[in-house]
């Protein structure tokens, strides 16, 4: 652009397009480059001999161009420093709630060793003497002594597993259907008649989040017909759908009311919605009360 300013007498236009490049280079940092580059230009242009009121001005442009370029960029370099340490502190707010809930875990974990595990440990040993005592006697072990010795005994397990979620955040895949018979034949042994339909798909492979929440939707469900229906006849079905698992506890216990929102079916419902699912727990019109969920068997 010099060059035609300074051949074809192209006067002050042909300060525009060194303007614009001034003022790029200069947004790219390299103040130096935009320096240099305006007073060439305006030393050649000035030997072309253009009016004093015109150099003057464009020194001025030249400066404004140079001087907007450098803002820029250290705009740009404020903006992208603000970003980073917005993101920094979130990344802070995070790692500090992380080690705040695996702090919180690891002291529930405590508190349940040193409370629950003591108790549960005392009454599967007392069970165990009572069980050896009677049969070295030669006497009948009571069935219900029996169902407290393995309830006990599951107890147990159920707590190590709890407490190694609590400190490793890590589910076991212990807790699934494919334990279904065992939970059923512990409720039969506690004096509960419990029969199993299975509809639609006999060992078909499920979600691990759905095979779990399954068995600890019947788990809960059978629960509370021993400590509410006085172990009523109840009935479990499951059916396999193409995209659905339903599952379906009804005793025969007597007529009820609505029932309170207690921790059960709160938990219940917390694991059905987690995954997508619905879930209907409530008294039947011809006495007892039914459970039922629906599991969707896709992504949660």
């Amino acid at each position: 652009m010099l060059g035609y300013a300074v051949h074809a007498d192209a006067g002050s236009l042909a300060a525009f397009p060194v303007l614009a490049g001034v003022h790029a280079v200069a947004s790219g940092g390299r103040r130096t480059v935009a320096v240099a580059a305006g007073v060439t230009f305006m030393a050649g242009f000035t030997a072309t001999g253009p009016g004093t009121e015109t150099v003057v001005l464009l020194m001025g442009w030249f400066f404004c161009a140079a001087l907007t370029g450098v803002a820029g960029k250290n705009w740009q370099a404020y903006l992208k420093q603000t970003e980073e340490r917005a993101a920094e502190a979130e990344r802070t707010r995070e790692e500090t709630a992380l080690r705040r809930a695996g702090e919180e875990r690891l002291r529930i974990a405590r508190e349940l060793h040193d409370s629950l595990t003591h108790s549960i440990s005392i009454v599967k040993l007392q069970a165990g003497v009572a069980v050896h005592l009677a049969r070295k006697r030669g006497e009948e072990v009571p069935p219900a002594l029996l169902a407290i010795q393995e309830a006990s005994g599951e107890a147990m397990r159920e707590l190590r597993s709890t407490l190694e979620v609590l400190r490793t955040d890590v589910v076991p895949d212990d807790a699934g259907l494919a334990r279904l018979e065992d939970l059923l034949d512990r409720a039969r042994t506690a004096g509960l008649a419990a029969r199993l339909t299975v509809t639609g798909g006999t060992g078909r492979t499920l979600p691990a989040e759905v095979d779990r929440a399954a068995y600890r939707i019947i788990q809960e469900a059978l629960t509370n017909v021993a400590r509410h229906a006085d172990r009523a006849e109840t009935g479990v079905q499951l059916t396999y759908g193409e995209r659905m698992l339903t599952v379906s506890v009804e005793d025969e216990g007597p007529p009820s009311g609505e029932p309170d929102p207690g921790t059960g079916l709160t938990g219940m419902r917390e694991r059905v919605t987690a995954l997508g699912g619905t879930l209907h727990a409530g008294p039947r019109s011809g006495g007892g009360f039914t459970v039922r969920a629906e599991l969707p068997l896709g992504a949660a």
